[in-house]
């Protein structure tokens, strides 16, 4: 066979197992809350990774191993930003989401959490905040649709459009009937995928130049000029840009395809052992994907193919170096980063949609057959308008996730995090915050770009974020005396419940924990945590 056989035949090995699971997925998925949250059954494992695959898309196999290739060290803050942010949102959200989730109604959304939990009867809240799921996961999926037809374009010398629609088309498959339940057993799959490629490309492509000395050479003749983490010439535009990479990390805590792993564990205590395994994961892989940019310049100039599209640099070295097999294993790695995160945005779409638009407009109420119909014929029309604007190509990988990242960020993670350790945030507080979040970086972006002020290459999510938390603290202390006596006890109440379910979790012993990480059913204590 082929060497372009060989790698095709894993591919498609590949899709096989993704469908498989899904239609594994779609036997066990029998109600909305399934389709929508898996029945908040996820192990720790399964979570940990699901967060960590469905978070880092086809920017953690070609928009960070580009930037490294094209820029130097000075990219890799942005890594640095995001391993802190993580290991925040898995240490402070993680477990207070996952109780507060339950015990406020069972929000199965983060709209509807917002909206239980402020006590808001005006809807809005509700409907702003799915409105925003909508806009924001348009682009990100759109991303991942262009680094889907990059992918196949690149590797293969397919039609871009054609690559595109394959694979929309087999993620769609699995997604449509697992719901999400199939899209975290495959981000598991994924995830796993996605490490051993990352760890195994870098390595070979290491000795295959000489080493450290033959990276170092390999770079100075180059001619490529790279900055390291602290440039020498260390500017304001310097700084800002710093500043700027390190506040990916702020986006964590307002991402929906992430944090709906946490509403989505079988327990609050499993999120200890589920950030372990999380953060483990993702130190290792951004690790790998900042090694690949480096030792892909030393390779490519050694190979006399500098030029290449940098973001196409890990699928470069591992056709060139492994046999065609296993070098299709590793771009079907390429394609699950992609996969799991497109996946995990279409059912958090998919929820906007049914569960905070539909229904909050129906007057009847739907059977839970029409709700996983509806479901899936969400999913279907996002990816259809997904699909159109990534017809156009003129923006990387790299900027349409980073400004959907900064659009989620900014709108929902000061909300959360009020929801979460404020009793005082009220409904006009949260709506009034989040709008002016997601405004500020429509408007910061369309500053930058219009006037080409040095100020305003900051990364947008930093001022939507601090102008959102400032709004919605000063709203919410002007209206907390408009809410009723029961409202305001009401909120009171769950807010002490939800530290108290907390602090039970976390002070029990490590046995339990372990157990959790394992996947043993969940203990008396977790079952009864949430009256």
């Amino acid at each position: 066979m082929s060497d372009i056989t060989f790698q095709l035949l894993a591919i498609g090995l590949y899709f096989a197992a993704m469908i498989a699971i899904g239609v594994y997925a779609a036997r066990k998925t029998k109600s909305h809350e399934d389709y929508m949250l898996a029945g908040r059954e996820l192990s720790p494992f399964t979570a940990a990774l699901s967060a960590g695959a469905s978070d880092m898309s086809g920017w953690l196999l070609m928009g960070l191993p580009g930037a490294i290739y094209a820029a130097g060290l000075i990219e890799g803050w942005i890594a640095i930003g995001l391993t802190i942010g993580a290991y925040l949102n898995w240490k402070l959200v993680a477990p207070r989401l996952r109780a507060y989730t339950e015990v406020s109604n069972n929000s199965i959304t983060i709209p509807s959490f917002f909206e239980n939990r402020t006590r808001d009867r005006s809807r809005l809240l509700r409907i702003v905040s799915a409105l925003i799921i909508l806009i924001f996961f348009t682009f990100y999926v759109s991303s991942g649709m262009v680094a889907g037809g990059v992918f196949f374009e690149s590797s293969y010398g397919f039609n871009y459009v054609w690559g595109m629609v394959l694979v929309a088309g087999v993620t769609l498959l699995y997604t449509l009937f697992g719901g999400f339940l199939g899209a975290s057993l495959t981000d598991v799959v994924q995830g796993m995928i996605m490490l051993i490629a990352l760890i195994t490309v870098p390595v070979i492509a290491f000795f295959t130049v000489g080493g450290l000395q033959g990276v170092q050479d390999g770079i100075a003749d180059s001619g490529v000029e790279l900055t390291g983490l602290f440039p020498a010439d260390l500017n304001g535009l310097v700084i800002l840009g710093i500043v700027s990479s390190l506040a990916w990390g702020l986006g964590y805590v307002g991402q929906p395809h992430i944090i709906v792993r946490f509403m989505a564990l079988k327990s609050v205590a499993a999120a200890k052992p589920a950030r372990r395994i999380g953060i483990s994961w993702m130190i290792v892989s951004l690790i790998g994907a900042v090694s690949s940019g480096f030792i892909g310049i030393a390779y490519m100039q050694q190979a006399g193919t500098l030029d290449i599209n940098p973001e196409t640099v890990v699928l470069a070295m591992s056709q060139a170096l492994l046999h065609p097999f296993v070098a299709g294993l590793v771009l079907a790695a390429v394609l699950a980063a992609i996969m799991s995160t497109l996946s995990s945005q279409l059912i958090v779409t998919s929820s906007a949609l049914v569960e905070d638009l539909y229904q909050v407009f129906s007057k009847g109420k739907p059977s839970q057959r029409v709700l996983v119909l509806l479901g899936r014929g969400c999913v279907l029309l996002v990816a259809l308008v997904a699909g159109i604007i990534a017809l156009d190509r003129s923006g990387t990988i790299l900027g349409l996730v980073g400004f959907a990242w900064a659009g989620f960020g900014a709108a929902f993670g000061p909300i959360v995090l009020l929801s979460l350790y404020w009793r005082k945030l009220t409904n006009w507080g949260a709506l009034a915050g989040m709008i002016v979040g997601a405004a500020t970086v429509f408007i910061w972006d369309a500053i930058e770009k219009g006037t080409g002020i040095e100020f305003f290459t900051l990364y947008e999510i930093l001022p939507g974020f601090l102008f959102n938390l400032i709004v919605a603290v000063v709203v919410s202390l002007v209206t907390l005396k408009n809410g009723t006596a029961d409202d305001v006890a009401g909120v009171d109440e769950e807010f002490t419940r939800t530290g108290a379910i907390v602090t039970q979790s976390t002070s029990r012993g490590a046995s339990d924990a372990d157990a959790d990480a394992t996947g043993a059913p969940a203990s008396a204590a977790d079952r009864s945590d949430v009256p």
